[in-house]
């Protein structure tokens, strides 16, 4: 069984409602113990010490309680509160809830026990979305229908995938000292160490060292296999990092994408093959085929520039690699997002849930099919340059540098804008897309995914997030405005100005979550990047490659945050060259489209 087909308990807490809350419940309580009153269930909320306006929008409160107070009804403070005779009960439907996509996240409150006093307290979520956010799963929900349902259910571990130390895999080894001359020794001390190393224990040797240490302003990193690794390091420049860059993730859009982007992490690291599987998960019977096109080394039964694959797969892989970062311990200063990107950025920004983003996506996808055929071109021009090419069926779709402009519209128009583009001695290149996205043919499909986003709880962006369509940081009226989004659809992306308000507040090492490093060729034409005040980091590597190649990128980049000065969760980054989910893999039912390639739990 899948991850995604899971519930994971994340945290669990015995509370007295008198401790946990300044509402102290009435005195007379039900057989049970504790009653169950608005009081009790303000306590709930509050049990795990966040203020109920940091809850995820979809948060159900489920009360396990024979004999409810009859003021609590249906709704709590803004959650819905569902009432349930026994904790065995509540926890079954919640976990029913959160696997239908009826809910993001449960509060399951025992009013039954264990003590006269006590409040046993459950937060639950889907297990893939669990491992993808970094949370510390307690256990995973043993739902054995055999059990009286009454009965809460055991919690089994969360094994996720299984050690793996192929001595043929990069890995990364960083090494620190206090000073130029202790940077010096500990680098001398580690050489004799990979010369005289067998390689099975290469991938067994601490990510960084000294151990147990804090490590030093000085610092160093290679990325090598266990054969090379001794002149990796060798050659490897010390590094002065004691002043840290702010980092900034930046996720691209329709246009980078490519065959296989990012496939070489999944099931090769955790916290990534979990957010894609929790994408696709939300994705209904489309995620598996998404996953069998994605994954195959053969012809994909839909090529991956259709948008029926670009949009829904470039999200889930720039959205696992956001996921992947923030696992490291490295907490962003701003999102920024061009085009579809955006949306990515939002998700992680708090301003909706991860399955109102993929819902989004999906909206945005079934109405591009509607609209007749299209494309974009690339145009090594300036706005106004391009100005007098503009038609009422084809216009400036974004505008990325100076002199690097999108033009989009239906397939003809814009052919025939191509044709006199190039007989002027302008360089147009197509970008690989089927449909006319930012440019006026997409209105109808605009309106109708302004309809479908009335009904998405948006939110305030917890994180700075910098819009590509305003060009400037999102206001919460931007972030909570239907209209705001479905207009990315047909507005210009003003990636450019967005970058320079960026990197306008401060020094900023820009990282690149997704493939082709189309963003960061963009970057490191402004300026301040050109100057070296700030800097630009891609994950995965400009071209496409081996499974190995990407990894190997990432690994890279993470190497670089070390050496910037972040102080990375070295226990995390150890997972890129130690966990792997493939021999668990069911590859007959994989090539099926059957969700098994997502990482298995074993019990």
């Amino acid at each position: 069984m899948s991850l995604t087909e899971h519930s994971a308990v994340i945290r669990r807490l015995v509370v007295s409602p008198g401790a946990a809350t300044q509402h102290r419940p009435p005195a007379a309580a039900t057989p049970a113990g504790v009653p169950a009153t608005p009081a009790a269930v303000s306590a709930v909320l509050r049990a795990f010490g966040q203020p109920p306006a940091a809850l995820p929008a979809r948060t159900v409160v489920h009360i396990a309680s024979a004999t409810p107070d009859p003021a609590l009804g249906t709704e709590h403070e803004g959650f819905t509160v569902r009432t349930t005779a026994s904790s065995g009960r509540a926890l079954r439907r919640a976990h029913e809830e959160l696997r239908a996509g009826a809910a993001d996240f449960a509060l399951v409150a025992g009013f039954d026990g264990p003590g006269p006093d006590t409040i046993t307290v459950y937060a639950v979520k889907r297990a893939a979305e669990a491992v993808a956010d970094g949370d510390g799963v307690v256990g995973v929900l043993d739902l054995d229908d055999t059990v009286d349902v009454d009965t809460v259910p055991p919690l089994r571990p969360l094994r996720h995938g299984h050690r793996d130390t192929d001595p043929q895999r990069h890995r990364l080894l960083l090494w620190s000292g206090r000073d130029g001359a202790d940077e010096t020794r500990v680098r001398g001390e580690l050489l004799p160490l990979l010369g005289n190393l067998h390689s099975e224990a290469f991938a067994s040797l601490p990510t960084a060292v000294p151990c147990g240490t804090v490590p030093g302003p000085v610092r160093g990193a290679a990325v090598s296999t266990a054969s090379l690794a001794a002149g990796a390091v060798h050659k490897a420049p010390a590094v002065r990092a004691d002043r840290p860059r702010p980092v900034a993730l930046l996720f691209p859009g329709q246009g980078s994408q490519h065959h296989r982007m990012a496939a070489g992490l999944y099931r090769r690291e955790p916290v990534f093959t979990a957010a894609v599987d929790a994408a696709l998960s939300h994705m209904g019977e489309e995620g598996p085929r998404i996953r069998r096109d994605w994954l195959t080394t053969g012809r994909p039964a839909i090529g991956i520039d259709d948008v029926r694959r670009a949009q829904p797969l470039l999200f889930a892989v720039d959205y696992a690699l956001g996921r992947l970062v923030l696992s490291w311990g490295v907490r962003p200063a701003a999102l920024l997002g061009h085009s579809a990107g955006e949306l990515v950025a939002a998700a992680l920004a708090g301003v909706m849930s991860l399955r109102e983003a993929v819902g989004m996506v999906m909206s945005r996808v079934r109405e591009a099919v509607r609209i007749p055929e299209g494309g974009m071109l690339a145009v090594g021009a300036g706005e106004e340059r391009l100005r007098p090419y503009l038609t009422d069926e084809v216009g400036i779709a974004a505008v990325n540098t100076a002199q690097q402009v999108m033009l989009a519209g239906r397939a003809g128009p814009l052919a025939e804008v191509r044709e006199r583009l190039i007989g002027d001695g302008l360089v147009a290149v197509a970008v690989p897309a089927t449909s006319p996205f930012h440019s006026p043919a997409m209105a109808p499909a605009s309106d109708a995914v302004e309809e479908d986003y009335r009904h998405v709880p948006l939110r305030e962006p917890s994180l700075p997030l910098y819009s590509g369509y305003t060009g400037a940081l999102m206001g919460p009226d931007e972030a909570r405005s239907p209209r705001f989004w479905a207009r990315q659809i047909t507005d210009t992306v003003h990636f450019r100005t967005a970058l320079e308000e960026l990197l306008r507040t401060d020094d900023v090492l820009l990282v690149e979550a997704g493939p082709r490093q189309t963003l960061t060729a963009f970057a490191r034409r402004h300026r301040a990047v050109r100057l070296g005040a700030s800097a630009v980091v891609p994950l995965l590597p400009a071209r496409p490659g081996t499974a190995e190649a990407d990894r190997q990128s990432v690994l890279t980049a993470a190497g670089r945050l070390w050496t910037e000065g972040h102080d990375v969760d070295l226990v995390a980054l150890s997972r890129l060259w130690t966990w792997s989910d493939e021999e668990t893999a069911a590859p007959a039912a994989a090539d099926a489209g059957a969700p098994p390639l997502a990482p298995a739990l074993h019990h």
